[in-house]
């Protein structure tokens, strides 16, 4: 065989070989839908969802979602001319599993950003923002004018439940301190009554879910923060490289929030006003003459 048939050979089989590549590289593409495509496509957002107080509630006996993130997706999706389906109620340690194996396309509950769930998942603007305040017993005055360095001390215990956000604040801002640390389960009354009762001398958490714990509580415990310690924003949560997907969402929440809707809808379900923090409006109307 002359070289130069040798050579139209060879050639011949590497362009059929790049086709043959080409081919394979456009099928895997195409297959590999994106979340926007799929949602215009069947016309609906499908959410998981985590219970959390005042994001997601649920009536145990009709089963019907409510909540700041219920009522503010549904608008949303209104507004795009979809639907939600509330597709499978997940756990804070399985939900980040549901988005990347696709069985639903966001969810629904705001969640708050960190840096370790940024990693793996991307999140929308905020709907509102949650405030962290320091708690201790009632009455108890070694930390007045929010003195919190002297909480930094051997001689101090803080009430942590394992994993969560008192635990995070007292590893970074209080490492010498002592820490109470109870089971996921155990639940942030019992860390709030550890504090009420002298058994740790503070802990970190929401107004809104101290003041529950003070309704049934009374003068118990107090906070001696006069600015919050931490401030957390409420975001949906979806995959990671979905930008099409997170420019709609985006939009069309500033657009309830423009329109003053979102608020209507955080009013109704803070049931402690005061104690969420609100979006700043992007713009500042002219000053009148």
């Amino acid at each position: 065989m002359s070289l130069r048939k040798v050579g139209l050979i060879s050639l011949s089989f590497c362009v059929a070989l790049l086709s043959a590549c080409s081919a394979g590289s456009v099928r895997q593409t195409s297959a590999e839908e994106s979340v926007y495509d799929r949602v215009i496509k069947q016309g609906k957002i499908r959410c998981g969802y985590v219970i959390y107080n005042p994001g997601c509630l649920k009536d145990p006996n009709t089963g019907k979602l409510s909540g700041i993130g219920v009522e503010s997706i549904e608008m949303v999706a209104k507004n795009l001319g979809l639907k939600v389906e509330w597709t499978e109620e997940v756990g804070w340690g399985t939900m980040l599993e549901g988005l990347q194996t696709n069985r639903y396309d966001m969810i629904g509950t705001p969640i708050w950003t960190n840096s370790n769930r940024a990693r793996l998942v991307d999140f929308s603007k905020p709907l509102y923002y949650s405030p962290i305040q320091v708690w201790v017993k009632a009455g108890d005055k070694r930390f007045v004018d929010c003195n919190l360095a002297s909480l930094n001390s051997p001689k101090c215990v803080i009430a942590t439940v394992d994993g969560e956000t008192a635990e995070v604040i007292a590893a970074e801002d209080f490492p010498l301190a002592k820490k109470l640390s109870l089971p996921q389960l155990a639940g942030v009354d019992q860390v709030l009554l550890n504090v009420s009762t002298g058994k740790a001398d503070a802990s970190f958490e929401e107004p809104a879910v101290a003041k529950e714990f003070l309704k049934y509580n009374p003068a118990t415990i107090e906070t001696i923060s006069k600015t919050p310690i931490r401030v957390f924003p409420n975001c949906w949560m979806f995959k990671r490289g979905q930008l099409e997907f997170k420019e709609m969402l985006n939009t069309a929440l500033s657009q309830i929030v423009n329109s003053g809707a979102e608020e209507k809808i955080i009013a109704k379900y803070e049931k402690y006003p005061g104690t969420l923090y609100r979006v700043a409006l992007p713009y500042q109307p002219p000053s009148g003459k």
